[in-house]
């Protein structure tokens, strides 16, 4: 595979196993970590690699190799404690992307303000994506675009104080930006205007193909 790529998932209950499943089934090398026996042995034949720590300790991650991984998830079910200071620890190693499963609106909050690149309510997710499949039939012939585009948020940082226009993605990176959220608003507003300011902290979607809009690595 030839962007194979190695992936850290710290937290295998319901929704890391299945995530870091999924992973592998696509090709990467997974390294999985939980502090509950029973959730190690059930990921031991199934992942790259398993180990059984504590992510809130960070000199366990760094022994783990946490700090040469690229892209790191965090999905430490109902603590919200546990997820921060697991986040803590990944930004003092020096990891580079890392997205967190979130169990509310607040830690939601606190992640954005940590720095953290990427927030998800996956049930929030489904919920949404299923109702509409039950309120809207043909809603995806409507977005009839193709397999290999991808949706991805953004935190913004070195794009504050410039515009949609003076960033000009559409030519440099063949993306769009479809939605915005202002960094001390609840929700996204969509189709924002070319002379849009960015500030920092503010949370942007971008459309486009995979490759780039995977090529945007820090804003």
């Amino acid at each position: 595979m030839a962007d194979r790529k190695e992936i850290g998932v710290i937290g295998l209950g319901k929704f890391g196993y299945s995530l870091a499943e999924a992973l592998v089934g696509l090709g990467h090398s997974v390294v999985g970590v939980d502090n509950q026996g029973d959730n190690v042995r059930k990921a031991q034949d199934k992942l790259t690699q398993v180990f059984r720590a504590d992510a809130t300790d960070e000199k366990a991650l760094e022994q783990i190799g946490f700090k040469d991984l690229e892209r790191v998830i965090v999905s430490t079910g109902d603590s919200m404690e546990a997820s921060i200071l697991a986040v803590l620890n990944l930004l003092s190693l020096g990891v580079e992307e890392i997205w967190v499963k979130a169990i509310s609106e607040e830690h939601e909050r606190v992640l954005y303000k940590l720095g953290v690149h990427h927030v998800v309510f996956p049930e929030a997710f489904v919920a949404f994506q299923l109702a509409q499949r039950l309120t809207t039939p043909g809603i995806h012939d409507y977005f009839g675009l193709g397999s290999d585009v991808a949706t991805r948020e953004i935190l913004v940082k070195s794009w504050a104080g410039k515009t949609l226009r003076e960033l000009d993605l559409t030519n440099t990176f063949h993306i769009q930006v479809i939605a915005v959220r202002r960094r001390e608003e609840a929700e996204f507003s969509f189709v924002p205007k070319a002379d849009m300011v960015f500030e920092e902290g503010d949370v942007i979607v971008l459309i486009g193909k995979t490759n780039d809009v995977m090529r945007i690595e820090k804003s």
